[in-house]
C-alpha cells in the first residue's frame, strides 16, 4: 500500500510563506516514491505580506490557506481537517512562513509559541509514533511538539536560530546541507535546506534524503 503523507504549508513565498523550492522538491520526491500526498494549511491571515522583488512589506492582507493553494495547485485542505489517523507521516517545509504563520518564532525567538492547530496536528503524529520531517527554519517548532531533549538541526551550530532552539531545550546538531539529522526516539528527521543551501540542487540533496528516510520510518499497515 502506498504511504499517505500530510504536508503542512505556511503560505507561498520564502519571505512570508512556504519556501517554494523546498515545498516543490518535497512534493516531487514524495510523488517519485509513490506516496499519496495531501497538503494542508491554516485558514488564517498571514503575519504580513512581503514584496519578493524589493523585500519590503506591502499594505495588504492575504490568507495562508489561499496562498498555499498556489503551491498545491488548489488541492489543499484546512489544517483543522487534518486527522493524523489517516496518514503515515507528516512533513513541514520551511520558509519564513513557518516562523511567521505556523509559529511566531520570527518575532518572539526562544519565547515563541506554535499555532495551536499546528501544534495539535503535529503532536498527534508524534504521539502515534509516526515519523515527522521538518526542514529549514521549521525545526524551531520541534521542542514544543516533542519536548525538551529533541534532536534536530538548523544547519550551522552558530546560527542564531540554533542558539534559540537550544534555549528552548532542543539538542541541536550541526549538519551539512546535503545531509539529515534523525532523532530515533521521536522519529523526527530534519535537514538544513535553505538555511544553508546556495542552489536548488543543494537544497534538493538533503530534502530527498529527508523524504526517503521519513518514508522508511513509516510503519506498514
Amino acid at each position: 500500500m502506498n504511504k499517505k503523507v500530510a504536508v503542512i504549508l505556511s503560505g507561498c513565498g520564502v519571505y512570508d510563506g512556504s519556501e517554494i523550492y523546498e515545498s516543490v522538491i518535497t512534493l516531487l520526491r514524495l510523488d517519485q516514491r509513490g506516496a499519496k500526498v495531501q497538503c494542508f494549511a491554516p485558514n488564517i491571515p498571514q503575519m504580513h505580506v512581503i514584496n519578493h522583488l524589493t523585500g519590503e512589506e506591502m499594505p495588504e492582507t492575504r490568507n495562508v490557506l489561499t496562498e498555499a493553494a498556489r503551491l498545491a495547485r488548489g488541492e489543499i485542505k484546512d489544517l483543522r481537517d487534518l486527522d493524523a489517523g489517516e496518514f503515515d507521516a507528516l512533513i513541514m517545509p520551511g520558509g519564513f512562513g513557518a516562523a511567521k504563520n505556523l509559529s511566531d518564532f520570527a518575532s518572539q525567538g526562544a519565547e515563541c509559541k506554535v499555532l495551536p492547530d499546528v501544534l495539535s496536528a503535529a503532536q498527534a503524529f508524534a504521539q502515534a509514533g509516526k515519523p515527522v520531517g521538518m526542514m529549514c527554519i521549521a525545526p524551531t517548532m520541534a521542542t514544543q511538539i516533542f519536548g525538551a531533549g529533541v534532536v534536530c538541526t538548523l544547519g550551522s551550530d552558530d546560527d542564531p536560530a540554533a542558539a534559540a532552539a537550544r534555549t528552548m531545550g532542543a539538542e541541536h546538531q550541526p549538519c551539512e546541507v546535503t545531509e539529515i539529522i534523525e532523532d530515533t526516539k521521536h522519529k523526527l528527521v530534519t535537514t538544513p535546506a535553505y538555511m544553508l543551501a546556495q542552489s536548488i540542487s543543494e537544497a534538493a540533496s538533503g530534502i530527498y534524503k529527508l523524504v526517503d528516510r521519513v518514508l522508511e520510518l513509516t510503519v506498514s499497515k
